[in-house]
């Protein structure tokens, strides 16, 4: 594990590594800054000129032509510079997107219910765009302008020493409000993070659920928790702003100190004559420029610093642990199931299963019966490998599934949830995902096993009709069939299927049994769930799962005869039959 962690950081560095392009575009606004002070140069020449009476059109042609040049070399070094730093840092962020995108599908499903869906979805959505802001934008205008204070401060210094030295604590000045700035950014900044994430699951779940909550008359404003989460933002964004803002404007005014010093220093120096009237004008007109980008630093710095935060985001996603095992094809053997001593928790003192110990023959129907809440689904997640046992194996054909990746095993599961996931997408696009480069006729065909064909013709552009917003289009039973008809046309070996005929009307139920008759005609080793017992009444052998392990196992026929726990179950069916 710990070799992982390692890897894990390495890759986290990488993925932030500047690039070629990068690098020039620092460079290219360093020089613009440089190009920008020699502007200061050119205006000190041309008063000077004008003072002295020495200012003749040919000097002011030359001086002309200089600031055209000057002009020109800045457009085509900043045009070049800025181009290079949007291609370059779109190419780094673009790195980070990918990387996240592989990184989320290797990450262990359990982390997705002990963290927010909204913190993922800002990692790879708000904070990776935070960070490409960094790159494109500020480290650019940062690098330009602190070569630019650099430029006017030797200026300064070189017309006049004591003006240099008040010109270079204005620019320095910005350090202790940027500081206190930075504290403020450190304690609000991640606070406001958080509940930025907050805010992003609350309001992902109150769109996903906006049927739910119209139902219930608490849609909109009347949901309290959409409402508590926007007014938290709201609260932390306020307070944020109101810790940063004052110590900037304590800096501006200290900044601004410096043109009375330098008017005070100035003029003394001119009275005495030790400095020339050219440099004196010059030198007491800086102070409107050095306020302007002093301002400029400050909140490009203080941005800067807020903006780190979404790196930070970024890196704990891209450190996270990955799943274990192999990437080498499974072998799955005759297809038996077993788990073996499995314990299980969600939450640690919460364990699901203590000693499960389940067998699943090779192409038999097990089915999973017990109270609700007893772990049946658990069961199955932990054969579809969306969670690792504590403690314990789960076999596949004799072989541990912990030694491989997940991935590598799925490949020979279907499933079948009771709550189907479809995409907004063509019919035969979304069937196509359980087995892509599948011919049309492949399609077809598993969709007429899976009793689909008949709503699918009845639309208006039949196999290439979108379906909408995980298949909003569709109703709940031609949801499940088509969920059937990806299961058929992925042929796997091994069929899981979770309460598939849960929530179904009378119709759409026996459309989706008929469907799952197709299905299973061919021997494969099936784990079903159904929610009565009638069901699983055929079941070649159906285990009772109870108080953290299985209580019983066998036919129907002989658990009723044993009396136990499924007995009881099966007249209590029986009674409200």
């Amino acid at each position: 594990m710990t070799g992982q962690n390692t890897a894990s950081r390495r890759d986290s560095a990488r993925i932030f590594a500047k690039n070629r392009r990068f690098s020039i575009h620092v460079a290219c606004m360093v020089a613009d800054g440089v190009l920008d002070g020699c502007n200061f140069v050119l205006i000190y020449l041309v008063i000077r000129g004008v003072f002295e009476g020495t200012f003749t059109m040919s000097s002011a042609l030359a001086m002309t032509a200089a600031v055209a040049a000057v002009f020109a070399v800045r457009l085509v070094v900043y045009g070049y510079g800025y181009l290079q730093g949007q291609i370059g840092g779109a190419q780094i962020s673009r790195s980070i997107r990918v990387y996240l995108g592989e990184k989320i599908k290797k990450i262990p499903l359990s982390r997705f219910t002990e963290r927010s869906s909204g913190d993922y979805l800002n990692a790879l959505t708000v904070n990776v765009n935070d960070y490409e802001q960094i790159l494109t934008h500020k480290t650019g205008s940062i690098a330009k302008n602190i070569s630019l204070a650099t430029m006017l401060i030797a200026f300064v210094t070189w017309l006049f020493a004591p003006a240099g030295i008040i010109v270079a604590a204005m620019y320095l000045l910005v350090i202790p409000g940027l500081a206190y700035s930075w504290r403020q950014v450190r304690r609000f900044g991640a606070r406001k993070s958080a509940i930025q994430v907050s805010n992003a699951s609350a309001i992902v779940e109150h769109v996903t659920g906006m049927q739910t909550l119209r139902a219930y008359g608490i849609g909109g404003t009347a949901n309290d928790r959409i409402v508590e989460s926007m007014r938290a933002f709201s609260d932390i964004s306020y307070r944020y702003e109101a810790a940063v803002t004052p110590p900037g404007a304590v800096v501006f005014a200290l900044i601004g100190m410096g043109t009375p010093a330098l008017f005070l220093v100035c003029g003394e120096a001119l009275l005495a004559g030790t400095l020339d009237v050219v440099s004196a004008v010059l030198i007491i007109m800086l102070p409107l420029f050095i306020i302007k980008m002093t301002t400029a630093l400050f909140v490009d710095l203080t941005a800067y610093r807020n903006l780190s935060i979404a790196k930070r985001r970024i890196a704990e996603v891209a450190s996270e642990e990955e799943e274990q095992g192999t990437d080498t094809t499974f072998p799955v053997g005759d297809a038996g199931i077993e788990l073996a001593g499995v314990d299980f928790a969600y939450e640690r003192d919460n364990p699901v299963f203590r000693g499960l110990d389940l067998v699943c023959l090779p192409g038999r129907l097990t089915a999973l019966v017990g109270d609700s809440g007893c772990g049946k689904s658990t069961a199955l997640s932990l054969v579809a490998q969306y969670y690792r046992p504590d403690k314990g194996s789960v076999l596949i054909g004799g072989t541990d599934t912990a030694a491989y990746a997940p991935e590598r095993v799925l490949e020979n599961v279907s499933i079948v949830d009771q709550d189907v996931f479809l995409f907004d997408d063509s019919i035969s696009e979304n069937v196509r995902y359980a087995k892509p480069g599948s011919s049309g006729e492949e399609i077809r065909e598993a969709c007429r096993l899976a009793n689909a064909e008949g709503f699918i013709e009845r639309m208006p552009e039949g196999y290439d009709s979108r379906i909408g917003e995980n298949g909003s289009r569709l109703s709940g039973g031609e949801r499940q069939r088509l969920s059937i008809a990806r299961a058929i046309l992925r042929d796997s070996p091994i069929v899981l299927l979770d309460e598939a005929t849960a929530s179904l009307d009378i119709e759409n139920e026996l459309a989706v049994k008929r469907a799952i008759g197709n299905l299973l005609a061919r021997r494969k080793t099936v784990i079903m769930i159904a929610h009565t017992l009638p069901i699983v009444r055929t079941a070649d052998s159906i285990a009772v799962i109870g108080d953290g392990h299985v209580i019983e196992q066998g036919t129907h026929e002989e658990l009723v005869a044993r009396g136990g726990k499924y007995a009881v179950m099966w007249a209590a069916d029986r009674q409200l039959a």
